[in-house]
Parts: structure tokens; C-alpha cells; sequence
């Protein structure tokens, strides 16, 4: 049984690191490769709810201007979905969610801390 899904991008460094370390502890995840299979509202939703970080930050600072993305539009938990839900490609990467807690693995040792054995 899967301890966590992880949201990963593989041309990512940090994304591939947390694979490393998912991989170096033996744990059992599901990946999903949100490039392919963005999260619909009702998942960000949830991950919200779990995020230990503000909601603001699974949203990736990149191309905003390009987009026509404001600090505003990612002001509230609703625009940060509304955001991601139309810019898939924005989603903070890694980005690891277990049953009661949601992460951003940055710094990688995030994802050891979260997915070691106590």
C-alpha cells in the first residue's frame, strides 16, 4: 500500500531527487506525473486543506508574466486552484500528499523527514 502520492515532473532536479530518496527508503508511492495528469479542483482542494505550506507556494513563480498571473491571483486557496487547474504546468514540483499532510519537497530533505519510518 502506497505511504504517499507524489506530484513529479521528471525533467525536474529536485522532482528526480525526491524519487532518489522515496527509492532509498524503500517506500512504496504513487506517482503521478501531473503533466499528464493534472489534479482537477476537488484534488487541490484537498491538498490545500493538508498543506503544511501556504497555499500560495504550490503555485511556481515562472512565466507569470507571460500568462498575465499576479501575486493576486494566488492571494486565496480559490485562486490558487483557479490558477493551477487552467496552468498545470505552474504546480510546485515535488509535491508529496499522505493521508493527513501535504508537502512541497524543498528542500529534499522534506521528503525524508515526511516518508521515513518513525
Amino acid at each position: 500500500m502506497a505511504v504517499a502520492t507524489i506530484y513529479h515532473n521528471p525533467r525536474c532536479t529536485k522532482s528526480r531527487q525526491a524519487m532518489g530518496v522515496v527509492g532509498e527508503l524503500g517506500v512504496e508511492v504513487d506517482v503521478v506525473r501531473y503533466l499528464e495528469a493534472p489534479p482537477d479542483a476537488a484534488t487541490l482542494r484537498s491538498i490545500i486543506a493538508k498543506l503544511e505550506d501556504p497555499p500560495a507556494d504550490l503555485v511556481r513563480r515562472d512565466g507569470w508574466k507571460d500568462l498575465g498571473i499576479t501575486s493576486d491571483d494566488v492571494a486565496t486557496a480559490d485562486g490558487v486552484v483557479d490558477v493551477l487547474v487552467r496552468h498545470p504546468e505552474l504546480l510546485q514540483r515535488p509535491l508529496l500528499v499522505t493521508s493527513d499532510t501535504a508537502i512541497i519537497g524543498r528542500p529534499t530533505e522534506r521528503v525524508r523527514e515526511l516518508l521515513a519510518p518513525s
